[in-house]
């Protein structure tokens, strides 16, 4: 079935969760993305959008805010990435951005680690990736491993951020392939 199709027959996309797992993953999602903020402010330090983003993720998470508005809003902290002169800083932004959307689609919970790794890699090349990647696994509750389990493996199902495109390749997938690879052993 085609992605856009998912919501006119009111089948939700694997890639969704149901909201109470969803709101487990947000927070997790905004560690992530808030362990980075700082490339990304250092950069952009009067631009507010990212880290509104990581905000209004944990405001999700803590039941604050209705998945409805979040799905309205979900792009905007991304869209700081416009903001960042570095790779390192742009991946920072868009890891605020995917944490965002995680009231949208429980999959950009991953969405945001990725970019949280590729922007500590990116900062510090050759052990920022990896020393992020450590941190992120030690940092997933039962609940947020057992949400994530639920979600289909990435390039299994095209009607979200884990099909095919820009979390699909590159070390965004291959960070996506490991936390899913992790989450499979324990």
């Amino acid at each position: 079935m085609r992605a856009d199709t998912w919501q006119a027959v009111d089948v939700p996309s694997p890639q969704t969760l149901d909201e109470p797992d969803r709101r487990l993953v947000a927070g997790w999602a905004a560690d992530c993305a808030e362990r980075v903020l700082a490339v990304f402010e250092a950069e952009a330090p009067d631009e507010p959008r990212a880290r509104d983003g990581v905000e209004r993720a944990r405001r999700f998470a803590r039941g604050e805010l209705d998945a409805a508005s979040q799905i309205r809003d979900r792009f905007i902290a991304g869209r700081a990435a416009q903001a960042a002169a570095s790779p390192a800083g742009k991946a920072a932004a868009r890891a605020a951005g995917q944490a965002s959307g995680v009231a949208h689609m429980g999959a950009h919970a991953l969405g945001a680690a990725a970019f949280a790794a590729l922007a500590a890699e990116l900062a510090a090349p050759g052990r920022g990736g990896r020393d992020e990647s450590i941190w992120q696994l030690a940092h997933m509750s039962e609940p947020v491993q057992a949400a994530l389990r639920r979600l289909p493996l990435l390039g299994e199902d095209r009607s979200g951020p884990l099909g095919p495109g820009l979390l699909a390749s590159g070390a965004l997938g291959a960070h996506i392939e490991r936390i899913q690879a992790a989450l499979a052993q324990r």
